[in-house]
């Protein structure tokens, strides 16, 4: 098996289809071997059954409720050389296929490849004003810290990910992505690539405010750099 894909799922009803979907037409006719896991992460939802009517889809109960530990349970139920994590709201591009298989697949160096999202949904001012920030504040932090990584969009050599003792289950959410970049980055180079993206959801954006939310992700990501740990318990 080359390549596992890990999408963690929390009543995901309404988009985890898409995703599953997207990940199905762009793997087609790849002559390598792909597995495709969702965790369901104690959802109460349909998002069990959406993900069980994908014949190809291996569906996995995670009862700890937590984004970690879902993540963590893809790592010990995965079998490819490769483990790709997704979020349940995202979907996959024509090209990203080919920057993994160019530029991660052949190259030891590099222990894991990301890149940011660009958005599907929200209003043309919010996608505008997202994507201004992706494309402002990724390049000056990877430049400045070294490494990066994106949670919802990211490859990671599986003996990397075990190198470094696997997902920290005691973050719950803010800063876990940063936290795995920092950590795996000492077994290897950590690549950052504004060109390998995902279409996501907006959602929490609307939800909760941009400032909001874009607040909390700098914060995370500086106290991880800095301190080693989230500024949230969230």
């Amino acid at each position: 098996m080359k390549l596992s894909f890990v999408i963690p799922a929390y009543n995901e009803e309404d988009y985890i289809g898409d995703c599953l979907r997207s990940i199905l037409e762009e793997s087609s006719g790849k002559d390598y071997g792909i597995e495709i896991i969702v965790i369901n992460n104690a959802s109460f939802d349909k998002t069990k059954e959406v993900a069980c009517s994908f014949e190809d889809v291996r569906v996995v109960d995670e009862a700890r409720k937590g984004l970690t530990r879902a993540r963590q349970r893809g790592l010990e139920e995965a079998r490819g050389e490769f483990l790709a994590y997704l979020d349940a709201d995202t979907r996959i591009t024509s090209g990203w296929f080919d920057i993994i298989e160019q530029k991660l697949f052949n190259n030891n160096d590099i222990v894991c490849y990301s890149g940011p999202y660009r958005y599907y949904d929200g209003s043309k001012y919010q996608k505008t004003i997202l994507e201004f920030l992706w494309n402002i504040s990724a390049p000056i932090a990877y430049m400045i810290v070294g490494f990066m990584v994106l949670g919802g969009n990211f490859v990671a050599r599986k003996e990397a990910l075990k190198k470094m003792g696997g997902f920290d289950t005691d973050i719950e959410f803010y800063g876990e992505d940063t936290d795995v970049a920092r950590r795996i980055s000492k077994f290897g180079k950590s690549v950052f690539d504004m060109d390998f993206f995902v279409y996501s959801s907006s959602r929490r954006f609307s939800e909760q405010g941009m400032v909001r939310i874009s607040w909390k992700y700098a914060a995370n990501f500086i106290w991880q750099v800095l301190f080693h740990k989230p500024y949230t318990n969230e």
